[in-house]
């Protein structure tokens, strides 16, 4: 009973205030502030550098469109793709919610390349080793965000600190792992890591380093995670239910990370 009395019960709702039709949500508002405060990081790094910073607002336009949009594909396509297939009016309803990470990361780089080849004209990971540092920042806001919405949920857990949400339907309202509080200290971990290399090594001197350096810690730290949480679907079952569907698209992005930290560097 004692051990009982330990959970937390969560009982948070996911707007902040509401007039009329109009509902301030507390997602959006940190999905705000990650990209706000990214924009104040990365705008030190362009003065560190002298880089133009009229590119500002194209980059951070080019990352929110490239979010968005790649992560409500990468939700219909990685996880809902047998509804969406059925119902193609319903993909434009991002309000309605469903989006992936892991779309969306995909999403920001095609839009970062689109930048880097018609407006910098740079190399992209010029670019890409910039803006990982604040968006694994982002990312720590955005799972809090998650928490607020009571979604992505963990597995059935006993122990002291686990979460009962009491928004979910009553047969849902059992002790879960709060993985949403797991990913969002990991992530906010991963940002003072990769902010502490940028600015204290020589790392970000070399190519695609801090961009690879990322990968690995944000898609690692995705791989672990997933294994407390609750099934999402996708297409885990065709492939065995051995590993959940953001395992599977994990890999791929660690590997291409470690790529990119251990590639050997031009020749003398």
């Amino acid at each position: 009973m004692l051990h009982q009395l330990a959970y937390i019960n969560w009982n948070a709702t996911p707007e902040i205030v509401k007039l009329g039709s109009f509902a301030l949500r507390w997602y959006g508002l940190l999905f705000a502030a990650g990209f706000f405060t990214g924009l104040l990081i990365v705008t030190r790094m362009f003065k560190a550098e002298n880089a133009p910073e009229q590119w500002l607002d194209k980059v951070f336009i080019s990352m929110i469109v490239g979010a968005v949009v790649g992560a409500r594909l990468g939700h219909v396509f990685f996880y809902e793709w047998g509804y969406y297939s059925q119902h193609p009016g319903e993909i434009i309803k991002v309000w309605q919610g469903g989006l992936a990470s892991h779309g969306g990361a995909i999403g920001v780089i095609i839009a970062l390349w689109i930048f880097s080849r018609f407006t910098a004209k740079r190399s992209i990971l010029w670019i890409l080793d910039k803006v990982v540092v604040p968006t694994a920042l982002a990312g720590c806001f955005i799972r809090i965000g998650n928490l607020f919405n009571s979604e992505i949920l963990g597995k059935k857990a006993d122990v002291a600190w686990a979460f009962v949400f009491k928004q979910l339907p009553p047969d849902q309202q059992f002790p879960r792992h709060p993985v949403q509080i797991y990913e969002s200290l990991s992530y906010l971990l991963s940002f003072f890591i990769l902010y502490r290399v940028y600015w204290k090594t020589d790392k970000k001197d070399k190519p695609g380093y801090m961009f690879g350096l990322f990968m690995v810690l944000i898609w690692g730290f995705r791989f672990i995670w997933e294994f407390f949480k609750e099934s999402q679907g996708g297409f885990e079952t065709a492939l065995g239910n051995s590993l959940t569907t953001g395992q599977w698209l994990s890999i791929p992005f660690v590997m291409i990370g470690l790529y990119f930290m251990f590639r050997p560097g031009p020749k003398a």
